[in-house]
């Protein structure tokens, strides 16, 4: 069908009448595509390469670190200590308590009222110290009777003790019968039992009425205030009026393994004392020093230990009463044995050695050495001979034949690296 035909009447359409057909857009879409596509891949590839950059400069740095024990050229910075020859005590280390000599819980033993109280808490008093008064008006008057009737009784017993020379006077001239004579004699006897019944009773009062002075039975050091002037207390009581603990000199209990008993035991009959420290909590500070008292006569067989009491003069007050503290119980010395620092002595699997110091050639060299006893940073060793220099740091850059400089400056140690010969 031809253009006039589309129209009724066969009329042509115009041109100002037709349909346009739309551009062909498929072309631009790629090249918008392409474009947006490009833009990521270069973002993808800064990316990437910049990521590369940094763990090649990460790399680089970490070969040159770990590259130092094996690569390193310039000499290698250390401190070193001479290997002396000496003496180092043999310890061994327990845990205890500071344990008084003496606690005295002091309780009322007669009712009354409480009249003074004469100490101050944490005061420290001495062995008769008056402490506290209790009132003895009552204690007074009961013991005044007894000495009353005790007078009397005596009275009594001397008038028969009287009769009964006279009786027998006149019955030495045959003036009475023997039977007056023997029952004076018995009347003496029972009046001797009244007047001794009546001196016991006499000295229990003033037994009671000495109670109502308390004074300190040992010297020490008192703690709280338990009670108050005008405190009735009672006989017998189980609350304590005051508690006094003697300070000076004081004791440490602790324990000891079995095993390790009979060198004690060996040492005490050959010294008869063994030195013993008592260190704080974190031991790092020294308390008092003092000696070994006395072992226990039996173990434990729960713990398999054995207690121990120790004592210390205390002079400075170090050791108060329930305080955990470390002991060290120095059981012998080992003398003229070759002294190097504890830090000195490295590791490798079960082989110790050290890194021996030659001062003339300034280098490193490994001798291996046997560990012994250890004590406050020093420790002996075999296979070394005393005198020579050996390195206490940079065991992270120390090989066998290393070249070195000694430093004074403390370095410190790598931990994350071990060192190997």
């Amino acid at each position: 069908m031809s253009e006039f035909e589309d129209r009724p009447g066969g009329q042509p359409i115009g041109p100002d009448h037709q349909l346009i057909a739309p551009p062909n857009k498929s072309g631009k879409s790629w090249i918008l595509w392409i474009i947006v596509l490009l833009v990521i891949a270069g973002v993808v590839f800064f990316i990437l390469h910049n990521n590369a950059s940094k763990k090649a400069q990460t790399a680089s740095s970490g070969s040159g670190a770990g590259g130092g024990r094996r690569g390193m050229t310039g000499p290698v910075p250390v401190t070193v200590a001479t290997a002396t020859k000496g003496d180092i005590g043999v310890y061994i280390d327990a845990i205890g308590t500071v344990t008084p000599v003496y606690t005295d819980s002091i309780t009322a033993q007669v009712t009354g009222v409480l009249t003074a109280v004469n100490y101050r808490e944490g005061q420290f008093v001495r062995k008769g110290d008056a402490l506290i008064e209790i009132d003895p008006r009552p204690y007074q008057a009961t013991l005044e009777e007894a000495q009353g009737t005790l007078e009397r009784d005596q009275g009594v017993l001397a008038q028969a003790q009287m009769d009964v020379e006279r009786y027998r006077i006149a019955w030495a001239r045959n003036g009475i019968n023997k039977q007056l004579l023997d029952d004076q004699e018995k009347i003496v006897l029972q009046d001797q039992g009244t007047v001794k019944l009546d001196q016991g009773t006499v000295q229990y009062d003033q037994v009671q009425l000495s109670f109502c002075h308390i004074a300190s039975p040992i010297s020490g050091q008192v703690g709280l205030r338990l009670v108050d002037p005008g405190n009735l207390v009672q006989a017998n009581s189980t609350s304590p009026l005051v508690v006094i603990t003697q300070m000076q000199p004081t004791t440490v209990i602790f324990t000891l393994a079995e095993d390790s008993l009979g060198q004690v035991e060996a040492q005490m009959r050959k010294t008869h004392s063994l030195p013993v420290e008592a260190w704080d909590r974190n031991s790092t500070n020294k308390l008092a020093t003092g000696k070994l008292l006395t072992i226990n006569n039996q173990i434990d067989t729960t713990t398999g230990t054995v207690k121990l009491r120790a004592t210390f003069d205390n002079k400075n007050s170090a050791l108060y009463p329930n305080q955990f503290v470390n002991t060290r119980l120095l059981v012998t010395t080992q003398h003229g044995v070759t002294l190097i620092p504890t830090a000195a002595v490295q590791h490798n699997g079960q082989v110790s050695f050290v890194y021996v110091i030659d001062p003339a050639k300034k280098v490193a060299s490994v001798v291996n050495v046997k560990t012994g006893v250890s004590d406050a940073g020093t420790i002996a060793v075999q296979g070394l001979n005393p005198g020579v220099q050996v390195a206490t740091s940079s065991f992270e850059k120390l090989q066998p034949g290393s070249q070195i400089f000694v430093t004074k400056q403390p370095i410190a140690p790598n931990p994350s690296e071990e060192n190997t010969p």
